[in-house]
């Protein structure tokens, strides 16, 4: 391979809190279990989604030569940063029709949805989501004043993840809703949905007038075999019912960095969520985040991803069978568009007579970090990163069988 997956960082001290926040034995953190890692073990990080991959190296070098210059002034994005994700959408999406005008900073996924629903709702509506749900928007939403009305998923005969369309519309109807957030690719599950799926989807939402917020975040990492399908491509009326949200952040991992985007072509809309973004006088990019882009967004960057998803795709090939093989009673579908798995343990806690908490903290004692799954709204599930280089995910598994999923 032309760039570096296999290198094993060392991030402690280094501002990440996927390795920080374990290795202090945070008591009582819902996210750990209260475990503390058994001497004689390090830590693989396998719960917060972001990678433990070197980054793309023009984006180092990008910030780097950027600070060689000593202002840091005050600044309008750069046509080159404009450019970059019209071109970006252009061969990665296929979308062929967006202009700058369409495009807008957002300070974060989540902040661009809190503005989006302060343009679409009032106090204490409900805001339609499928489940399970990413733990930001119901904190997001929930902290803002709105009420989650949950469609949940189905998995079908081959263990794929659909969406209830009779649910979907009844609880719109039941809930008087015209909002509703919808994740594609989908997290936590990784599906990454047919254009037939979307476009049901955005019939319904047609027909009882719901304005929908596409978190697309995940769109650059779908795995080969899948492509991403953007909501506002199906059709005309789904181009400008939806505000669509963006980032380079999840694909290159740079979200302590900030910077996200908007797409919205409906200039009515448009207009009321900069101007909610405005309104916090925060809402600002930050000079190295847009050079960040600017340099991800790049043919250099595109090569990169596309060796990223073949090296996100053998990891969760091996860890699937290995599931398969070694953990009977754990069921997992095979996630589309994420690097990330959502474990269902839920036959294997009863046949072995343990709580989803007990399971939890046997893993994180040998230092296999993962992540609590019932935030994300699944029962008995487990929530585990699978973006590291190929040695660390095979030292995790050896270790989840040799002291974790025992008979």
């Amino acid at each position: 391979m032309q760039y570096d997956f296999t290198t094993i960082m060392d991030r402690r001290g280094k501002d990440a809190i996927a390795v920080d926040a374990p290795a202090g034995n945070n008591t009582g953190n819902d996210f750990f279990a209260g475990a503390k890692i058994w001497e004689g073990f390090d830590l693989i990080p396998m719960w917060v989604a972001d990678m433990n991959f070197p980054a793309l190296p023009a984006i180092p070098e990008a910030i780097i030569q950027r600070t060689k210059h000593p202002a840091y002034g005050y600044f309008d994005p750069s046509e080159a940063y404009y450019d970059g994700i019209i071109n970006w959408q252009k061969t990665r999406n296929g979308v062929n029709d967006l202009t700058k005008e369409c495009i807008g900073y957002e300070n974060g996924v989540l902040g661009g949805v809190v503005s989006a629903l302060k343009v679409l709702c009032s106090n204490g509506d409900s805001v339609l989501l499928q489940s399970p749900t990413y733990i930001g928007f119901t904190h997001c939403i929930e902290d803002n004043g709105w009420n989650i009305v949950q469609n949940p998923l189905v998995l079908d005969e081959e263990g794929i993840w659909r969406i209830d369309y009779e649910d979907m519309e009844e609880k719109i109807v039941q809930n008087k809703i015209h909002a509703a957030v919808f994740c594609s690719p989908h997290n936590p599950t990784g599906r990454v949905w047919e254009c037939w799926e979307i476009e049901k989807a955005m019939e319904i939402y047609q027909k009882h007038d719901v304005y929908v917020i596409s978190d697309e975040i995940w769109s650059d990492l779908t795995l080969p075999g899948y492509q991403h399908i953007p909501t506002q491509s199906v059709s005309e009326d789904a181009k400008n019912r939806t505000i669509a949200l963006y980032a380079p952040s999840k694909t290159f991992n740079l979200a302590g960095l900030i910077g996200s985007y908007h797409i919205i072509y409906n200039s009515y809309l448009r207009d009321r969520v900069c101007m909610e973004g405005k309104m916090t006088h925060y809402n600002s990019m930050n000079v190295l985040s847009m050079h960040a882009l600017i340099a991800a967004y790049s043919k250099e960057g595109m090569e990169w991803v596309d060796e990223l998803r073949t090296v996100l795709d053998t990891n969760i090939s091996y860890a699937m069978e290995f599931i398969r093989r070694e953990f009977p009673g754990v069921s997992v579908s095979r996630p589309q568009g994420t690097y990330m798995l959502f474990l269902d343990c839920t036959d294997w806690c009863a046949a072995h007579h343990q709580t989803i908490e007990e399971l939890q903290r046997a893993g994180m004692e040998v230092g296999v970090i993962w992540q609590d799954g019932r935030p994300f709204h699944g029962a008995c599930h487990i929530r585990m990163n699978l973006a590291l280089p190929h040695s660390r995910v095979k030292e995790a598994f050896e270790r989840l069988k040799q002291y974790v999923f025992l008979d």
